[in-house]
């Protein structure tokens, strides 16, 4: 028999419980009398027990599902996110390659004016020796004040020709420098395309992965729902629509508590930094007052203390464009690597939305994270960006959002979803916030 069929004939059982007097004496132990016995009770209300206990199990097992399938876009969110990383190293070394390619043409060019110079300035010495040697002047001097003039020029030639040889040396070594620098950036470059390659690869597999988790994740519910529905003895689409009601109000209380909490930490350290101040000594010490005339108290002069970096000034203009360019993109899809213009990823999104603002961004959260004012979360206005990461560490970012204002984000937030509009504790508390 089903459970469920267990469950209603638990019910009906103590059903008839409830409607049959008592019996007193011996009769009410009776095999065969019609009154069920304590054990055929205690057998019906641990039947029931059993139906309550398989609802529980069958949510339970729902709730591992949702779990799985938000750990496989998480993981396919990281593969992404370390794809565009890799692109972004990889556009940085293609840059530095070809800037090191243009210094080594420069030097290149330097080697060839110096090495001419240097031939010109040996054909001129080798057209003066004769004349310039030391024998020779003093054999053909008038005198000695010839025989000065003749060696000063010599050994002016002579100095000339050296510098000329050490400037095409110089030239020469910073080429080679240059070549070699070129070389290495090369190699960088090379590599950088290797790894972005491998880091797609990567991605593809991963959003491949998730994606086949994902329906896996959708016939398992969907079974599991059938058997629920089954269990309340209701339609599979009640019992939807009722999960997916549970489901919400989880969600909605998981953000609450995860944003009550963020407040209070907030809460704290502001109050832990305002006992801070108050508990600063004054360094200078008030003057004796005067028994016989009483002055009135003034507040002693508290020295000045080194004040923390003040935070980055408030989004201006562009910001307001920024949200204005995210909450058009509502609706349209994600897709990895994507930066629209009907298609987005994260980062892709927060980086199209701040160059409407004016704004330029990478392609890329960890480095969206370091080209901007880290800021607190108690400090978040709309505009500002909030990032996700697995440590402590801004290098660990994965995912990045868009604040619009009131504890909302607007973000792109994996494969199956499109970019949508909802709380910054939709998911998992984020652990990074800064301001472009």
């Amino acid at each position: 028999m089903r459970a469920g069929g267990t469950a209603r004939a638990a019910v009906l059982a103590l059903a008839a419980v409830l409607a049959i007097p008592p019996v007193a004496g011996p009769a009410a132990a009776e095999p065969g009398g019609g009154t069920p016995t304590r054990q055929q009770v205690r057998d019906a209300r641990d039947a029931a027990d059993a139906a309550e206990r398989d609802v529980a199990a069958v949510q339970a097992e729902l709730a591992a599902a949702n779990a799985r399938l938000q750990e496989s876009a998480a993981a396919a969110a990281r593969a992404a996110e370390e794809w565009n990383g890799a692109r972004y190293r990889a556009r940085q070394t293609r840059q530095a390659a070809r800037a090191a390619a243009q210094r080594v043409t420069i030097a290149g060019t330097d080697v060839d004016e110096q090495q001419a110079a240097y031939a010109d300035a040996l054909v001129t010495s080798y057209q003066l020796a004769p004349s310039l040697t030391a024998m020779s002047s003093i054999v053909q001097a008038d005198g000695i004040t010839t025989v000065v003039e003749q060696a000063t020029t010599m050994r002016a030639a002579e100095s000339a020709l050296d510098s000329r040889y050490d400037g095409f040396r110089a030239a020469a070594t910073l080429a080679q420098v240059a070549s070699d620098q070129a070389d290495e950036a090369e190699a960088d470059a090379s590599a950088a395309q290797v790894e972005a390659r491998e880091a797609r690869d990567a991605a593809a597999a991963a959003a491949d992965s998730a994606a086949a988790q994902a329906q896996q994740v959708a016939r398992r519910k969907d079974g599991l729902i059938a058997e629920l529905a089954a269990l309340q003895d209701t339609s599979i689409e009640l019992a939807e629509q009722r999960q997916a009601a549970l489901e919400e109000q989880a969600a909605q209380e998981a953000a609450a508590a995860a944003e009550a909490a963020a407040q209070q930490a907030a809460d704290e350290q502001a109050a832990e930094e305002e006992a801070e101040d108050s508990q600063e000594p004054a360094t200078q010490p008030s003057a004796p007052s005067t028994p016989t005339t009483p002055t009135t108290p003034t507040t002693p002069s508290t020295p000045s203390q080194p004040s923390a970096p003040p935070p980055p000034p408030a989004p201006s203009g562009g910001a307001s464009a920024a949200v204005s360019f995210a909450k058009a993109q509502l609706g349209e899809p994600y897709r990895w690597g994507a930066a629209g213009p009907d298609a987005w990823d994260c980062s892709g999104l927060t980086m199209g939305a701040w160059g409407a603002g004016g704004t330029s961004l990478p392609h890329y959260s960890v480095a969206q994270y370091e080209q901007s004012s880290p800021i607190s979360a108690g400090s978040l206005q709309a505009g500002d960006l909030v990032f996700w990461g697995s440590s402590s560490s801004p290098s660990s970012i994965y995912h990045v959002a868009l604040y619009i204002g009131g504890g909302q984000i607007i973000h792109a937030p994996r494969t199956g979803r499109p970019v949508v509009q909802e709380s910054m504790y939709y998911w998992t508390t984020p652990n990074f916030y800064a301001r472009p």
